[in-house]
């Protein structure tokens, strides 16, 4: 049997930190499985479905790596055959027309809450004759749920989960505009596509329920069900914005790759032995439904931002210039030469190893293609002072005859610049630091001064000098 797994997000919004996740697992476990990975649109709720959403859904998962086998499917398409699957119920007797007014439910809800009652449909259309129906009422379909007996779930996270039939109440299928429910859809969507396995949030799991009993009324057989914890925030409340619940696009943008995001989000809630730093190729290799615990996992940005830095180190240098070079040419407001492009790649293995992000990279990376006279923060400023500049101007007039234009060249003057001086070399680096950068902090500064190239690098002491 192939096994096919499936993500079926509503369209109403963003792809979500929580919906990535699912997306993840149902991709590796398709993937370890040697079967298949579909999606599915589930786009039945008209009036919040929007176009916008789609696309942020089907780019969200680009950008993780998250490919899908065949086109994705749209759910509201389907609902003729959904229709199809009620009406089918119907003629069989196991479905049955409801016309109780919304009124009329609602004083049931009403009356059900004031006597501490479950507030469930009390199946007063159940065995109606149509004949008594009142005018004008256009009516929703009920499925016939069994009342007597259990029905059970045997989840392959959650273990064995009972509820009692009397528990549940006969759910609808069509509207009074003949639109299908979600309830109905997802049924027979899954059905149809051959889903063998259903990976989703354990905020489905009473949804499930009511589902066993439409495959049971169908003569299906229901695919197998894995319902995993939420994710909670830090403080292990509910995950919200404040805690992270943001679209992948704003991941995205934050500057986490994606292959760091997909690491950390597998480790949300599964895990193999002790391992923190797991490749995709790993993951795929070792996915399975044990794995995953059932008790909520809580986002933790700290560890986030480790393994973001870890990809970063191992990333390629071309990639990393590519991701930063819009976010630096924005923040310095000019496009970038290829000879600059060129620089920052040569600069990118001491600028990646301090980053944790793309941002932070690109920030870090910037001083090396500004404009001269470079602005300086305050703690550079102090560098600057007139101690500061003095084993600066020492400096320069050493560095700017040397024969060989190395970083231990130029570390030897300052050191024998600070030796003359009476001090450490400290005291010579931070102000050259601060010359060169504009801040206190940069990769290794004589590094830094060769890179630049002895032109420029003497350049940048003259205007910190305030000289020609």
């Amino acid at each position: 049997m192939t096994v096919v797994t499936r993500f079926a997000p509503s369209p109403t919004g963003f792809l979500h930190i929580g919906g990535a996740r699912t997306a993840l697992f149902n991709w590796l476990y398709a993937r370890r499985q040697g079967g298949k990975f579909l999606l599915r649109i589930e786009d039945t709720d008209r009036a919040r479905s929007t176009q916008a959403a789609v696309d942020a859904i089907l780019d969200g998962l680009s950008w993780l790596g998250l490919e899908w086998d065949g086109e994705a499917v749209s759910q509201f398409e389907r609902s003729p055959r959904h229709a199809e699957v009620a009406h089918h119920l119907l003629a069989e007797g196991k479905a049955y027309y409801c016309y109780a007014t919304p009124e009329e439910l609602e004083a049931m809800r009403a009356e059900q809450k004031a006597k501490g009652l479950p507030m469930r449909y009390d199946g007063r259309w159940r065995d109606r004759d149509p004949s008594q129906a009142p005018e004008g009422i256009k009516p929703v379909v009920r499925l016939k749920a069994p009342q007597e007996g259990e029905t059970v779930l045997r989840d392959r996270v959650q273990g064995e989960v009972r509820v009692q039939n009397a528990q549940l109440d006969d759910m609808v299928l069509l509207r009074g505009d003949g639109t299908p429910t979600y309830m109905l859809a997802v049924v027979v969507d899954d059905q149809d596509m051959k889903v063998t396995t259903v990976i989703r949030g354990d905020d489905h799991l009473t949804n499930t329920f009511r589902q066993l009993q439409l495959y049971q009324a169908m003569g299906w057989t229901p695919p197998e069900f894995a319902h995993i914890p939420l994710i909670h925030g830090p403080d292990g409340a509910k995950l919200s914005k404040r805690h992270g619940a943001l679209g992948v696009d704003a991941y995205r943008d934050m500057g986490y790759l994606p292959e760091a995001l997909r690491n950390y989000l597998l480790r949300l809630g599964w895990a193999h032995g002790d391992n923190e730093l797991i490749s995709t190729e790993q993951a795929i290799e070792w996915f399975n439904l044990e794995g995953i615990g059932r008790s909520p996992s809580r986002f933790d940005f700290a560890k986030l931002n480790n393994l973001n830095a870890h990809y970063m180190r191992q990333a390629d240098d071309d990639r990393l210039v590519g991701l930063a070079l819009p976010r630096i040419e924005t923040k310095l407001g000019k496009s970038l030469s290829d000879a600059q492009k060129d620089l920052l790649k040569r600069a990118m293995p001491g600028l990646k190893a301090r980053a944790q992000t793309v941002v932070e990279l690109a920030d870090g990376a910037a001083f090396y293609v500004s404009d001269r006279p470079l602005a300086y923060d305050e703690k550079a400023k102090s560098q600057l002072d007139a101690n500061g500049r003095a084993a600066l101007d020492a400096l320069k007039k050493a560095i700017e005859a040397l024969p060989d234009w190395t970083a231990e060249a130029v570390e030897g003057e300052a050191r024998r610049v600070a030796e003359q001086r009476g001090e450490k070399l400290g005291k010579v680096a931070q102000p050259l630091r601060a010359a060169l950068t504009g801040s206190t902090v940069s990769p290794p500064i004589f590094e830094v001064a060769v890179l630049l190239g002895r032109a420029e690098a003497i350049a940048r002491i003259a205007d910190a000098l305030g000289t020609p």
